[in-house]
C-alpha cells in the first residue's frame, strides 16, 4: 500500500542542512524511481548514527496515524521498536534493565549525555533530567564481544549508547561515550563524563585484527547500534 520500508546506513542523517547528503533530500530521486504518484514522509527513522530501518509513507493521513501511534505506544505500555547492538565486552547478566536518569550537560564547547543515577523530584518536575529505561537481553557472545537486543520504553537522545556505558559494554563504534568505561587489570569500571572526554574507541589488537583493522582505521568504524524491527499497528 502506502508503505516502504528502507534500511538505512550508519551516517546518514534524516534531515541536513543545505547542500548535504540527507534522507530528506534523496527521497524526490526515490519517488521518481519507484514510479510513486505522491510525495515520501517519514513516518520512523534511527538517529544518524544508527543504521536500520526507516519506514516512508505516501500517504498523508497514514503517516499521522502511524506517527501518533508510535507517540501513545508508551502511554499504553506497548514498545514497538527493537534494536540490536554489537558491544565491545559481555554483560554480566544476560538480560536485564538499565535504568537512570539522563541530562544534557555543558562540556567546554559541546553538550553531552549524562547519566544521572538518582535525580531528584525538583529536576524531573523541570524537565532538567528524564527518567530512563531499556530492556536488554544476550542473543550470542563470543570473544569478549556480544550481540544485544535492545527495547528501549523511554525516549532520549543517545540513550542507548549511555545505557550500553552503564552495562560496562559500549557499543562497538561508539566514539563518544566509550571512553567513560574504564579498565584496571582487566575489569571494567564507569568513569564520569568530566574525567572521560570522547575519543576515538580503544580496541585490544586481537578484536582489531578479527575486524581487520590498524589503529588509525578506528576512527572511521560505525556504530553498531541497529534498530531492527518495528511493530504497526
Amino acid at each position: 500500500g502506502a508503505l516502504l520500508a528502507l534500511n538505512k546506513p550508519p551516517g546518514l542523517p534524516i534531515l541536513g542542512r543545505p547542500g548535504d547528503l540527507s534522507l530528506d533530500v534523496l527521497l524526490p530521486a526515490l519517488r521518481q524511481r519507484l514510479g510513486l504518484p505522491a510525495e515520501l514522509h517519514v513516518v520512523k527513522a534511527p538517529a544518524r548514527e544508527y543504521s536500520g530501518l526507516v519506514l516512508l509513507s505516501s500517504c498523508y493521513h497514514t503517516t499521522k496515524k502511524l506517527q501518533q501511534f508510535f507517540t501513545d505506544a508508551r502511554w499504553r505500555g506497548q514498545y514497538p521498536a527493537t534494536y540490536r547492538a554489537i558491544t565491545v565486552g559481555v554483560p554480566a547478566e544476560a538480560e536485564g534493565e538499565i535504568s537512570t536518569g539522563l541530562s544534557w550537560q555543558q562540556q567546554g564547547d559541546r553538550a553531552t549525555v549524562a547519566p544521572v543515577p538518582a535525580p531528584g523530584r525538583r529536576s524531573l518536575a523541570r524537565k532538567d533530567v528524564k527518567s530512563t529505561l531499556t530492556r536488554y537481553r544476550v542473543l550470542s557472545a563470543t570473544g569478549g564481544c556480544a550481540l544485544l537486543q535492545l527495547q528501549p520504553r523511554t525516549a532520549f537522545p543517545e540513550q542507548l549508547q549511555v545505557h550500553l556505558t552503564l552495562l560496562l559494554c559500549p557499543a562497538l563504534g561508539d566514539h563518544k561515550h566509550s571512553s567513560r568505561v574504564g579498565r584496571v587489570l582487566g575489569m571494567p569500571f564507569f568513569l564520569t563524563p568530566e574525567s572521560a572526554p570522547a575519543r576515538t574507541q580503544v580496541l585490544d589488537e586481537e578484536l582489531l585484527s578479527r575486524l581487520g583493522l590498524s589503529p588509525q582505521q578506528l576512527h572511521h568504524l560505525p556504530l553498531h547500534i541497529h534498530l531492527q524491527e518495528l511493530v504497526l499497528p
